[in-house]
């Protein structure tokens, strides 16, 4: 009989310790698990746009190199600049480029121009910029173009297809950190005009720096990352499979939205124009709408140009393109003392 007294008593703890005994292994192992978290390197966290906003850019000297062509208004030369691109006291690497320096009285104003999507195989110094950049050389602005890592006479890109996106980024940061190298710039005016894949960078590198460069973007690539890679990939000889397959490894370690530029338009102050042809068929015009109306809602200082019938590089309003893009960067110029 005293036994059965006993039984609820023994029931009881039983319980208790079984309790006890999962959750202090359920605690263990949510120990481990976020242990592990902590452990697992995430090399690409620093290229965040919020994270390469908080860094000090140490700026490096810009050496011009050989001539390549030599006009009435202008001298062409290729301009070199090495540095680490992934900004953490790593190996550096060189970069090279074109620079257009305008003849007659300087110092000069000048103009950053990024470029957009051109394979490497067919790449040369000056391809997707040469053009504009001898329209503005010719109307007194150096211009001043890499090539980007991977392209010309640049050592090569990083091993991962998206750290060497985001390397474009720390690319068109140490360059601009850099231009007090350049003895033939004005050191006041500089200005920035992109086209297609480089309208991302461009707003990207506004976003970073809050700078009020004066900004020209030309039929930009404006989705956010990944859908502004995803939406090329059938371009690729395997149909985007490599890409997919690396998207896949990247978003089971970082979150896609600290890389996409919509989700900081609200940190650009400069003043934008923004030129969209209506049968471009590599940027639907519908991206650069969005842009426009998503830029305007927050206020921000922007002009948006459509030109019927014109093609991805503004084909054949082009001249009409230059001239507004040179009358927006003289509105804009700030006279040196």
């Amino acid at each position: 009989m005293k036994n059965y007294l006993y039984l609820p008593i023994v029931i009881l703890l039983s319980l208790v310790l079984g309790w006890y005994i999962h959750s202090f292994f359920e605690i263990r192992d949510t120990g481990l698990e976020k242990a592990a978290e902590k452990i697992i390197p995430r090399p690409l966290d620093k290229y965040s746009i919020e994270n390469l906003s908080e860094l000090s850019i140490k700026p490096v000297a810009i050496e011009k190199g050989e001539t390549i062509k030599e006009t009435p208004d202008y001298t062409s030369f290729l301009f070199y600049f090495s540095f680490d691109p992934t900004l953490s006291n790593k190996a550096a690497k060189k970069v090279s480029g074109q620079i257009n320096i305008p003849k007659g009285q300087g110092p000069f104003p000048l103009v950053i121009m990024f470029r957009g999507y051109v394979d490497q195989k067919i790449y040369k110094t000056g391809t997707g910029t040469q053009r504009a950049a001898e329209y503005f050389a010719s109307n007194g602005y150096i211009t001043l173009a890499p090539d980007f890592l991977g392209y010309a006479e640049s050592d090569p890109e990083a091993g991962n297809i998206f750290e060497s996106r985001f390397q474009t980024y720390t690319t068109a940061l140490v360059l601009l950190a850099s231009l007090p190298s350049i003895k033939d710039w004005d050191s006041q005016n500089v200005f920035i005009w992109a086209h297609s894949n480089g309208g991302q960078i461009a707003l990207t590198l506004l976003e970073i720096t809050q700078r009020q460069i004066p900004t020209v973007l030309w039929a930009p690539v404006s989705k956010p990352f990944p859908y502004s890679i995803l939406y090329y990939t059938d371009e690729s000889e395997d149909r985007g499979k490599l890409i997919r397959h690396e998207l896949a490894d990247f978003e089971r370690l970082y979150d896609p939205d600290l890389y996409a530029i919509d989700r900081y338009y609200d940190r650009i102050n400069a003043p934008l124009e923004l030129h969209q042809g209506t049968v471009d068929d590599a940027v639907p015009v519908e991206w650069s709408d969005s842009l426009s109306k998503s830029l305007k809602d927050l206020e921000k200082d922007i002009a948006y140009f459509k030109y019927p019938g014109a093609d991805h590089n503004l084909n054949p309003a082009w001249n009409t393109v230059v001239a507004r893009n040179l009358l927006f960067f003289n509105q804009d110029l700030t006279k040196a003392d």
